[in-house]
């Protein structure tokens, strides 16, 4: 049966415009006999066995990925790649693996019964990814029932021994959920490891919203690293298809939620090798927009001279971004207090970049002329060029314009 064909037979199952949550199913657990799980050979079939605890299993899928497989525009053995090259960099920056080796990541990511927060939300699906020496290697972890979270959770924490953890969005949403599902059976499981955490939203966010009209994980796939998904289930319908599961025991529908998921974590590895790249400046086809960005992202964590290199690689050119890449450079230089060599950044600008840029530079220059090399005329110069260039619609911006513009003359009168 197609996704579509199945998605059909769940409409019914769909809620109004004013009833779009749906109930969640109410623990249900029985003691299952070992063996004697519906349609095990089904879940056999797709790659799927079960876990068993004293009374009460989980069921659990592994798939391995030769480092030739292509996700997008990167292979897997890319990824070694990009870990190999934060080792080899000085640059301390929030995604760096630098001191860690590639099977120190693990790439993870959930399914719930819904997108808020509290104990109301169940988690049905922890899947993650990893490098064992020689693959990538897939687990997914899922929830049979309601009520057999001791088994689910037991299953994902005996192995889970890694460095740091790579999420989309995990941070706020995904671990959180975790933390609070094992609070409710902490005394059943292991304790939860208290490694760091590299979560790619923030990163996707920060380099291309210039870029996307949204950065959802989809988006991201498609747009960044060439990949896009077909014949494949919405992260929406999950929680309506696992409910479906749980009442029919059936795994057709679950089937594609595990391949939904297997997308999701996989575009992970892919993605944090695509920002590595960018990062570092290995990235070929980067574009202005993305090294202007990256330049940016550096000068806000204070590496300034992993700023300067990449606004001054991008400020040789002549086009938009290399005019703002001299405005940022110029800023640079002004915290280093190069007061002659941030100046003829910042006339350039006045003379080649946008209104609102140009009147900024006009600001700069008339505090660098004013407080560093006391030319009061050259102030007045820029202060005024910013006054004919500033609309009136500002009157905040105009009124200290002409404070500074006063202020100078005042200044000017009593050499």
């Amino acid at each position: 049966m197609s996704i579509k064909n199945k998605l059909n037979r769940l409409k019914p199952h769909l809620k109004t415009e004013s009833d779009k949550l749906a109930p969640e199913p109410q623990p249900t657990r029985s003691v299952v006999e070992r063996g004697d799980i519906p349609f095990l050979n089904i879940w056999k079939e797709n790659g799927v066995s079960p876990y068993y605890t004293d009374k009460d299993y989980c069921l659990i899928r592994e798939v391995t990925f030769p480092l030739e497989t292509l996700h997008g525009k990167y292979r897997f053995a890319d990824y070694l790649l990009a870990i190999d090259a934060w080792n080899n960099s000085s640059l301390k920056h929030p995604l760096s693996a630098k001191g860690h080796q590639p099977d120190e990541l693990f790439f993870f990511d959930t399914e719930t019964t819904g997108l808020g927060g509290g104990t109301g939300n169940t988690i049905f699906l922890l899947g993650h990814a990893s490098f064992n020496g020689k693959e990538i290697v897939l687990k997914q972890h899922i929830l049979p029932q309601p009520g057999s979270e001791v088994p689910l959770y037991m299953s994902f924490l005996e192995n889970i021994d890694y460095a740091k953890m790579v999420t989309y969005n995990g941070k706020a949403f995904d671990w959180p959920q975790v933390k609070t599902r094992h609070t409710l059976i902490r005394e059943h499981v292991p304790k939860l490891p208290p490694f760091g955490h590299f979560d790619l939203y923030h990163a996707a966010r920060r380099i291309w919203k210039h870029r996307l009209e949204s950065v959802k994980l989809s988006t991201v796939e498609k747009e960044i690293l060439a990949f896009e998904r077909k014949d494949d289930i919405p992260g929406f319908l999950a929680p309506m298809i696992y409910f479906d599961f749980v009442e029919r025991k059936h795994p057709e529908g679950m089937i594609g939620i595990l391949q939904h998921n297997e997308k999701d974590i996989l575009s992970l590895i892919s993605l944090y090798t695509h920002l590595t790249f960018q990062l570092l400046g290995i990235d070929q086809t980067q574009t202005g927009k993305e090294t202007f960005e990256v330049g940016r992202w550096y000068s806000y964590l204070g590496e300034t001279e992993a700023a300067e290199i990449v606004f001054s690689k991008l400020s040789e050119g002549n086009d938009a971004e290399a005019v703002k890449a001299k405005h940022a450079l110029a800023f640079q230089l002004k915290k280093k207090r190069n007061w002659k060599a941030a100046a003829k950044l910042w006339e350039e600008v006045v003379s080649k970049g946008d209104l609102l840029i140009q009147i900024d530079a006009c600001i700069e220059l008339a505090k660098l002329f004013e407080h560093h090399c006391k030319s009061f005329e050259k102030a007045i110069f820029y202060t005024e060029r910013a006054l004919d260039i500033h609309s009136r619609e500002n009157e905040r911006l105009h009124d200290e314009l002409l404070k500074r513009f006063n202020r100078l003359k005042r200044k000017q009168r009593n050499i």
